[in-house]
């Protein structure tokens, strides 16, 4: 899903990840040593068995150490979950892999086409739809829960108004309201929710039962509490039309038990399922990069990652196996700073980790509130990502969409810099002195925002 403030990190190799030591070496040094994560539990199957190691905490005020039963939002691994459906309903014969997309909503929403092509079921399940990341009619009443109120008006709403810039088919690109979509219309084909669907058709049959959507107050005893990248504590998020694009909640044992399915290591009745998402293959962005249904796949270091993670409010999480031995690696983490060079590293220990830099030193300046009133606004990254800039006297601060408010300290008139994560904002001017975007500087990439009224 969304993803937030968090650093960019150089590469650097550290030694094979293959024991529980070792594994709890690189979660210590990632909590204790960095403070970039609150609390991380990995799961790791191969032909020695299963094995879980957690660390640090399930919250910054409780003790307890997160394990195989505690559950993380997995964010949008639920896309492959999604895809799942989708491919176990074409083995029963309920739908086709080129039917429309329309087919399975009202007769009042438009679809977009281009050209007489349709946008397919497939098309969607392998990111090649031609819809956005994000629908342009996306604004949450709640910053903090962006999704809750995004509902099946609103969503036939986007896809009535919405012009494809391309056809279906032609070109990956990375939607989550497409796959939202998605697994709205399988739940519209089977008469059922998207929730009770999934309970039915995986969840059940893969004894995945600490796996949700609707938390029970059971689920809430055993909740890894999500933080943000300054390690303060976020609202869970909600998912309402789009729900297939990242609303499950999971554990490490049951995310153990879904890749044992998914890499065959564990017989099931799903198998023809699974066997199908990978049968069909495109590229996705890069020459060692792939899309199948679902999941992406990785060739590099002569090894095969299929894999897909997720990123939240407050989580970040990565799932994957590789198909030559069957190992099986999932990663869960309550706090939004990437945790994928980890499962990537326990699969193919030539993956490098990241190397954590420590932050840039920056004087800070006062300036008045003559001056900081100039910055105050709305700046948008993308239709799915808002900075919004407020000033409280003398103090500037910044809150982007799911996240909580992050204070600015000016190191220059249009420069800032945050003390929580090493970046830094600049503000640019046109030639009347209006401030007109503003660029965030952070782990070597500079990301601009325009200003929108």
């Amino acid at each position: 899903m969304l993803r937030t403030l968090t650093l960019a990190l150089l590469f650097s190799t550290f030694a094979a990840a293959q024991t529980a030591d070792q594994i709890r070496a690189i979660l210590a040094e990632r909590i204790d040593t960095h403070k970039k994560v609150v609390g991380i539990a990995v799961g790791v199957l191969d032909d020695s068995g299963a094995r879980v190691i957690g660390y640090g905490r399930l919250a910054k005020d409780r003790a307890e150490v997160p394990d195989g039963d505690t559950i993380f939002e997995i964010g949008s691994i639920t896309k492959v979950f999604t895809s799942l459906l989708l491919a176990d309903m074409i083995e029963r014969g309920e739908v086709k892999p080129d039917d429309p997309v329309e087919k399975y909503l009202p007769d009042s929403v438009k679809v977009p086409s281009r050209n007489g092509k349709k946008i397919t079921l497939l098309d969607i399940s392998m990111q090649h739809s031609g819809l956005p990341r994000m629908p342009n009619n996306f604004s949450p009443g709640d910053p903090a829960n962006p999704y809750a109120d995004y509902g099946s008006a609103k969503l036939y709403e986007f896809l009535s108004g919405y012009t494809l810039p391309r056809d279906p088919g032609e070109k990956y690109e990375y939607s989550n309201v497409a796959v939202g979509l998605l697994g709205h219309a399988l739940a519209r084909r089977s008469g059922m929710s998207y929730e009770a669907l999934l309970r039915q058709r995986i969840l059940e049959p893969l004894k995945m039962s600490s796996s949700t959507i609707t938390f029970s107050a059971e689920h809430k005893k055993r909740l890894a509490i999500g933080h943000n990248a300054a390690l303060q504590p976020v609202k869970n998020w909600d998912l309402d039309a789009i729900a297939g694009a990242g609303a499950i909640r999971s554990t490490v044992n049951d995310m153990l038990k879904f890749l044992a399915a998914a890499s065959g290591r564990t017989p099931c009745a799903l198998a023809p399922a699974f066997k199908r998402m990978l049968a069909t293959r495109k590229q996705a962005g890069g020459p060692q990069v792939e899309i199948a249904m679902g999941w992406h796949i990785f060739h590099q270091f002569d090894t095969e990652i299929v894999w897909h993670n997720g990123g939240t409010g407050g989580y970040r999480t990565f799932a994957g196996y590789t198909p030559a031995n069957k190992k099986a690696v999932v990663v869960l983490t309550n706090t939004s700073f990437d945790s994928d060079d980890i499962g990537r590293h326990i699969l193919e220990p030539k993956w490098p980790l990241t190397k954590i830099e420590p932050p840039k030193v920056h004087t800070e300046i006062a300036l008045t509130p003559g001056v900081l009133a100039a910055y105050p606004g709305t700046y948008e990254i993308a239709p799915q990502q808002i900075i919004t800039v407020t000033r409280d006297g003398a103090y500037l601060f910044a809150e982007m969409t799911g996240q909580s408010k992050i204070q600015l300290f000016a190191e220059a008139p249009d420069q800032f810099f945050l003390k929580v994560v090493d970046a830094t904002i600049n503000f640019e001017k046109d030639a009347n002195g209006k401030v007109t975007r503003l660029v965030l500087n952070q782990g070597g990439q500079k990301i601009p925002a325009r200003r929108v009224p």
